[in-house]
């Protein structure tokens, strides 16, 4: 008899679920069995609206057509092939599809298979960068608090979010650290950047003159922290940044792992904000979550340093077994072929508005302290209930589950980004149904 998959099963306790109350999902299993566009189906058959496309990563929807069909034929025509020494011509295709839609100046792309390896990579180029110059005294990295930059070594010890960091033990060395952008006293319920905050950019040059220029190799920052909460840079903080870096011969990354592919109306962050850095790392949207990829994308200048010495000798000592993957890479083609045919980007831009209105109209309910968005993102911050962090907020998660709709929450604050397919209709059932969720949290 064939496995019904449909069905919850009938032992949990082997899979130990990553960013997950383990015990509590446990006892009440949250389940989803199907997805299709906007909507998840529940095991017991319930259609819940997808409010965060997936993690941050089904920005094209559910199940999309062209890119289950690329990956079905993909499958049967070249499973895998090693990407060390060897290639194919699916990985160079979508690698030329993705500099044609980045920046200008932004040239080249390495392959990761997420978020977390495409920081490692940048981190570990920006290092390599300038030993490759002859400056190999520039080994120093700085990240910033609440950043979060994946999960690997390099990542939590760039990233700033306490309860990711601090029990991992010393974590990378040489590693500082900017103040984050959150100012609620002066900037609560802004609507796209806040106006006060670009001064924190200045902090660069204080970390600077405490370890010298000639140390530090690369800042990285999210152009918009999002697991954090979703905090928007103050206006003019990342041009300070982009002139600060430039100044002192530091490298500037950014990690579009969120960002990147249309959730704030651009390809890019970069260019809704109109700061190049030397690098950026993705993931998530850029096979729309189907499977696991993600490329870091460079500067010629970042490139060609690299590119010396003998022809026949490995120039860069890193790579994955997966690295443009084939089943990845045939993902990766049709999801920007998605992404273009329905203009989704332009949507998301087009639906921002709509999409700002209808969140600051939650502004007044119980227990909200802040309200902020920018392309289709968006937070509501609600105050902690007293002695019980992130408690109130992890209650509306369960209420508007049971409600059907899913939303995300980190800390105290509700975090949403759906999928650039959604109505203007399905806009008013999320932030409705969250309304009703907050009148009656405790």
């Amino acid at each position: 008899m064939a496995l019904d998959r449909k069905q919850t099963p009938n032992d949990l306790n082997a899979f130990w679920m990553p960013f997950t109350a383990n015990r509590q999902f446990k006892k009440n299993p949250r389940m989803f069995v199907a997805a299709k566009d906007m909507h998840y189906t529940t095991s017991d058959g319930r259609q819940v609206l997808d409010g965060t496309a997936g993690l941050w990563c089904c920005n094209a929807g559910h199940c999309r057509p062209k890119i289950t069909e690329a990956i079905q034929k993909q499958a049967a025509e070249l499973d895998y092939a090693p990407a060390f020494q060897m290639g194919h011509p699916i990985a160079f295709e979508l690698a030329n599809r993705l500099v044609d839609i980045a920046p200008k100046g932004i040239e080249h792309v390495f392959y990761t298979n997420s978020g977390s390896e495409s920081v490692e990579t940048a981190l570990k180029l920006a290092i390599a960068y300038h030993r490759a110059r002859g400056d190999g005294a520039r080994t120093r990295l700085i990240g910033r608090e609440r950043g979060y930059h994946g999960v690997n070594f390099g990542g939590i010890s760039v990233g700033g979010i306490v309860t990711n960091r601090k029990m991992f033990g010393s974590l990378l060395t040489g590693v500082d650290h900017m103040p984050h952008t959150h100012l609620p006293h002066l900037n609560a319920y802004t609507k796209g950047q806040p106006e006060h905050g670009a001064n924190l950019a200045d902090e660069l040059e204080r970390i600077v003159a405490l370890h010298g220029a000639e140390t530090i190799a690369a800042v990285i920052v999210e152009p918009m922290a999002g697991s954090t909460g979703v905090l928007m840079p103050p206006k003019g903080y990342l041009e300070k940044l982009r002139a600060i870096t430039k100044k002192h011969g530091i490298l500037l990354i950014f990690d579009e792992v969120i960002t990147g592919f249309g959730r704030l109306g651009s390809a890019f962050a970069s260019q809704h904000f109109d700061v190049l850095p030397d690098m950026m790392t993705t993931a998530k949207g850029l096979t729309n979550g189907v499977i696991p990829m993600g490329a870091v994308l460079t500067t010629g200048e970042v490139h060609d340093a690299f590119m010396q010495g003998p022809e026949h000798m490995i120039e860069l000592f890193h790579g994955y077994t997966y690295s443009g993957n084939p089943i990845a890479s045939a993902a990766g083609i049709a999801t920007l072929d998605t992404y273009k045919e329905e203009g989704l980007f332009e949507r998301a831009s087009e639906l921002a508005p709509y999409w700002e209105e209808a969140l600051h109209s939650l502004r007044g309910l119980p227990h909200v302290i802040d309200i902020r968005n920018m392309g289709l993102i968006g937070a509501v911050e609600l105050e902690p209930m007293a002695g019980e962090p992130t408690k109130r907020a992890f209650t509306a998660f369960l209420n508007a589950y049971e409600k059907g709709i899913l939303i995300r929450t980190t800390g105290d604050i509700i975090a949403m980004s759906p999928p650039l397919i959604i109505s203007k209709a399905e806009i008013d059932q999320l932030i409705g149904t969250l309304a009703d969720v907050l009148k009656t949290l405790p």
